[in-house]
């Protein structure tokens, strides 16, 4: 096993008793997951962004989408029955989660928030999602990911448009 930071993530990994295997690229700015699966080799659909977001009552919560998809804010505000959802800005994002932008993992975040998971990727066996660091990936089972965060299945994602 490669030698890799100790966060917060990780630490609940192995709280969970949470196979992963770890994996360092170099972090690239605005890189987005595009760039981590070209440095990982793998298809970006299996590298999950975790992305924070808020309600219109500024309550925060995360949700986990695939690489190459976007989260539809329309269906998903619709879903949670509230008027309008939208992505944290960074500082906020933050605050909420424990970690920096670009280094966010649904893992060990400071607040406990709601977690929302696209549909389609709980039908993937492994995914890469951040390991709580910039530059840092961690593949885990699907499964694993599921036991561990109890998320909310959600169908909000709509192709990007490159």
């Amino acid at each position: 096993m490669i030698e890799h930071p100790v966060t917060a993530a990780v630490r609940v990994l192995r709280a969970n008793a949470v196979s992963y295997e770890p994996f360092l690229y170099p972090y690239e700015e605005r890189g987005g997951t595009r760039h981590s699966a070209a440095c990982l080799g793998v298809d970006e659909h299996v590298v999950i962004k975790t992305l924070i977001f808020e309600d219109d009552a500024k309550k925060p919560f995360v949700v986990l989408m695939h690489g190459d998809r976007e989260v539809s804010t329309k269906n998903l505000a619709r879903l949670l029955g509230v008027k309008t959802v939208k992505p944290c800005v960074p500082a906020v994002a933050d605050k909420h989660s424990g970690y920096q932008v670009g280094g966010t993992s649904p893992f060990g975040t400071k607040r406990t928030m709601p977690i929302y998971l696209e549909r389609s990727v709980a039908e993937l066996d492994q995914v890469h999602l951040n390991g709580g660091k910039r530059g840092f990936l961690v593949r885990v089972a699907v499964a694993d990911l599921v036991r561990v965060l109890k998320p909310t299945l959600v169908d909000v994602a709509i192709d990007k448009t490159h």
